[in-house]
């Protein structure tokens, strides 16, 4: 308390005359204490390390972006035969595919999320580092495991699928900046 108390107040004589407080000319910084963490925060903290945790979660939160997105792209299909439907025709064939592309897209946003968190995570704890590294593996896992069961599967699927995803996952690092 009393470091604190004379590091913050100051002298207005010595001030005024230019000289500083120490023989060397440095002045005096006031040291602020290290606030350490509750024992709340340290179990939020332990808690959200741990990779299947932050797996799950990242996988939810993927199947409702999904199933929003979903609800958006499939509003905007229009039937073909527009003209020969009616009103109640229409609004029953959109809110059909409102249903099933909001479907589909959660299942994949989801499994889409849980895959690349689990590899970003395991890679990470195995590596002891949080760089740009981990990101393009789990890039690179998460698209090679979506392009293996897709409709196109196959070797050469799976190493486009690994390329592109993990050129995809560098460029939203880049951009949000998380890494350094």
């Amino acid at each position: 308390g009393s470091f604190i108390g004379s590091a913050m107040s100051s002298n207005p004589d010595k001030e005024a005359s230019g000289s500083s407080s120490s023989s060397d000319g440095v002045e005096n910084l006031q040291v602020e204490p290290i606030r350490l963490p509750t024992l709340e925060e340290v179990r939020g903290q332990d808690i959200w390390n741990n990779c299947a945790v932050r797996s799950v979660v990242s996988g939810v939160m993927g199947g409702g972006l999904g199933l929003f997105m979903g609800l958006f792209l499939g509003s905007l299909d229009n039937p073909i035969m527009q003209d020969e439907m009616t009103g109640r025709q229409q609004f029953i064939y959109t809110a059909k595919q409102m249903g099933r592309r909001s479907w589909s897209s959660c299942k994949t946003f989801a499994v889409m999320g849980l895959i690349f968190s689990a590899a970003e995570c395991t890679v990470e704890k195995a590596r002891a580092k949080h760089d740009m590294t981990n990101t393009v593996v789990a890039g690179c896992v998460t698209g090679g495991a979506l392009s293996a069961k897709g409709r196109f599967c196959g070797p050469k699927a799976a190493c486009a699928g690994c390329a592109g995803f993990a050129a995809f996952s560098v460029l939203i690092e880049k951009f949000l900046g998380t890494h350094d």
